[in-house]
């Protein structure tokens, strides 16, 4: 199998690291392209797979194009590429806002599509990815996917009309999360500590916090009532940001960015 890359970004090499780790491909049926130069040269060094800056070299070879290109560059790309793509091509796309509809409209044929939607966390193969396949996509080529997307982290088939939740939910989240341990740092540090144990332990605490949820499978706020003692320190953290519109904030933030893919 030729896994051909189309772009070669922050988010296209943390799904390499993945693959490449977990033995999904070897460096030898890898093949990417990018149309700027120093992420080709990064690429090639980190991977040592063939690079090029011609995208229709890569569709002419691949069995499988992982499309990772931002969603204003996604026509013009297929529009590139399109008449190179052969019936049995598997096409897996992660541009934000692309439906399954408007990529096979691009195509102007019937193509093999999976649309993705990863997050940032891949770059430790921690992501979680929402995805939906359309109706030419095969179970031998789902449970490929499925493969392929767990090398960088969970991943979940969803219903297509769930994917901008997805973009906001998990795929754009993670900015929630980091402006929160910023804040939580800065916060320690104006008590005292030095930045860099600050940081350590406002991240380890969020992640510590994850993982419960997701180990023991308890409700979030049966977590926190947990925590909460009667008279004790962590209801003033409760009391504070109920008062400051914390949850509000959060939910507001995330349907914006929901509406915001809707519209791409």
């Amino acid at each position: 199998m030729k896994l051909g890359v189309i772009g070669t970004g922050n988010m296209a090499r943390s799904i390499l690291t993945g693959v490449l780790e977990n033995k999904i491909l070897q460096k030898e049926e890898i093949i990417a392209s990018d149309s700027f130069a120093p992420n080709r040269k990064i690429a090639k060094d980190k991977f040592d797979i063939e690079v090029t800056g011609d995208n229709k070299l890569v569709a002419g070879q691949a069995d499988v194009i992982l499309l990772s290109i931002k969603p204003q560059h996604a026509a013009d790309v297929i529009a590139e590429v399109k008449d190179l793509i052969k019936p049995e091509t598997l096409i897996i796309s992660i541009a934000a806002g692309k439906s399954l509809a408007w990529l096979s409209e691009q195509f102007g044929k019937d193509v093999k599509i999976v649309r993705c939607m990863p997050n940032i966390a891949a770059m430790v193969g921690q992501a979680m990815t929402g995805y939906c396949p359309n109706r030419l996509v095969t179970d031998e080529e789902i449970d490929f996917v499925e493969r392929f997307l767990s090398s960088f982290g969970r991943c979940e088939m969803v219903q297509e009309v769930w994917m901008d939740t997805v973009t906001a939910v998990s795929g754009s989240s993670p900015v929630c999360v980091f402006m929160m341990i910023e804040a939580m740092a800065d916060a320690a540090v104006a008590g005292g500590m030095p930045r860099a144990y600050s940081y350590e332990f406002a991240a380890q605490a969020v992640y510590g916090s994850a993982k419960m949820i997701l180990e023991t499978g308890m409700h979030p706020s049966e977590l926190k009532d947990m925590v909460c003692s009667p008279g004790g320190t962590a209801i003033e953290v409760v009391r504070v940001l109920e008062e400051r519109g914390f949850r509000s904030a959060l939910f507001d933030s995330i349907e914006q960015c929901k509406n915001k893919s809707a519209r791409m």
